[in-house]
């Protein structure tokens, strides 16, 4: 319908003009119809409708990138290329060469490994893997609630084999199946008067070097937004970026709205972006960093700026708060503190103070029971067969969460290489009517 009322605009526009000076409005005309059908080619384009033209685009896009990019850095630093160039070849020879050096590069192999996998769930957490899931939730967040709850029944920390004996791509780390037994004695005796059995300095350093790779991660996943935006601002395209906001914040939900209206009072004071304001934006959880990203790059905001603060706020601050409440959750310590308000509570109405005299000690021997080594035997058929159950479906629901990222990925990657050729024909048709339209204005002055 509002294609028809278009051409119809068009068309009567066309129609009522004489003169050939009206001819500005007629080309005008054409020239966002041609936008409009171009944007509504764009929207076609996906997998599903059309999988051979998004692909084929895709490919030619990786093409030229891949191209631009070599050719710059041969141009700005060849020697970095020989340097690489050598130091990969040198590195091939380690792994298939035998010798005394095999052992040094299978444990840096492991490290390599441990480093990548837990940096590219902090990159796919930035992203959100096209779903908006935080890895923190699904991978970090139970390690570390796992790993805290292994140490308070077993009394000790020293569980890891070595320090990437965490969970990496389809390997499960060696102390979570095993019992307490297998790793000795407890090195810290439970107290009477407290349910916290290993301090919470030893737990978090067990667990530090992951948190920060994760949040190391999370920090490069925020440079995209940033480049993109400088990318747009070489480019004058400011306009762009508030008219997508708008786009983005269509539905009139309140938090919707909250977060349209917070948006839009951060790009009118975005002059005041400094190197604290970005930490304290990047410390605190939010979703509005990726707009701050936005900003940055929107304004000139220098990259080492952007990226030393976005590092120290996401990898240092931010992941500490988020592990620090982990393990204040599984430790006991923020059950022993509601655990004590409660009963002080209690304790201070007539009715309840005498039923308390008898409840707290049956409480404790509940709670000694299940924080008993005993009590997490994963050993029964029943258990492991759940388990099993359970991961192949968290795995499922993974990877499926991973296509559908790498669908979006393609997608709008043959989506932007197909604006770039609608904006090269967008100008040799203005260039075409605007020669047309200066040769008819030169007939007419003629005659």
């Amino acid at each position: 319908m509002e294609t028809f009322k278009f051409e119809e605009v068009c068309s009567s526009s066309l129609d009522s003009t004489k003169a050939y000076d009206d001819d500005d409005d007629g080309s005008e005309c054409r020239l966002s119809e041609l936008r409009k059908r171009h944007r509504l080619d764009r929207e076609n384009l996906t997998l599903m409708s059309q999988p051979f033209h998004t692909m084929f685009l895709f490919n030619l896009a990786a093409f030229l990138y891949m191209k631009q990019s070599f050719s710059y850095v041969m141009r700005i630093n060849h020697w970095l290329v020989a340097i690489s160039i050598l130091a990969v070849s040198f590195g091939f020879f380690l792994l298939v060469l035998d010798g005394p050096h095999e052992k040094h590069v299978q444990v840096f192999l492991e490290y390599f490994k441990f480093g990548l996998w837990w940096i590219v769930l902090g990159i796919a957490s930035s992203i959100g893997l096209g779903s908006g899931l935080h890895t923190f939730v699904m991978y970090l967040g139970p390690h570390i609630a796992f790993f805290t709850l292994k140490a308070m029944q077993c009394g000790r920390v020293d569980l890891k084999a070595s320090p990437y004996d965490t969970i990496r791509w389809s390997i499960r780390p060696s102390w979570l199946e095993k019992d307490c037994s297998d790793f000795g004695p407890p090195l810290f005796s439970s107290l009477p008067d407290t349910l916290v059995r290993v301090p919470f300095s030893s737990i978090l350093s067990q667990i530090q070097l992951e948190a920060v790779l994760w949040g190391v991660g999370t920090a490069i996943g925020e440079l995209p937004p940033y480049f993109i935006s400088k990318a747009a601002r070489k480019s004058e395209n400011k306009k762009d970026i508030i008219e997508e906001f708008d786009d983005s914040s269509s539905d009139k939900k309140f938090i919707t709205v909250f977060l349209k209206r917070t948006k839009h009072w951060l790009l009118s004071h975005s002059q005041h972006l400094n190197f604290f304001t970005i930490l304290l934006l990047a410390s605190v959880p939010n979703p509005l960093f990726d707009l701050a990203g936005i900003m940055c790059g929107q304004f000139g905001i220098p990259f080492w700026k952007f990226f030393l603060s976005t590092l120290i706020g996401k990898a240092i601050i931010k992941t500490h708060m988020q592990s620090v409440f982990i393990i204040i959750l599984c430790n006991n310590q923020l059950l022993e503190w509601v655990e004590n308000e409660l009963i002080w509570v209690l304790g201070h109405i007539p009715v309840f103070a005498t039923m308390l005299q008898k409840l707290i000690p049956k409480l404790k021997m509940v709670q000694e029971k299940i924080l008993s080594p005993s009590s997490s035997d994963p050993s029964s058929a029943r258990s492991k067969h759940w388990t099993l159950s359970f991961n192949l479906i968290w795995n499922t629901l993974v990877w499926l969460m991973i296509l559908n990222f790498l669908v979006r990925i393609v997608t709008s990657t043959a989506q932007e290489q197909l604006k770039k050729q609608q904006e090269i024909e967008l100008k040799k048709r203005s260039l075409l009517l605007n020669s047309t339209e200066s040769n008819y204005k030169s007939i007419g002055q003629f005659h």
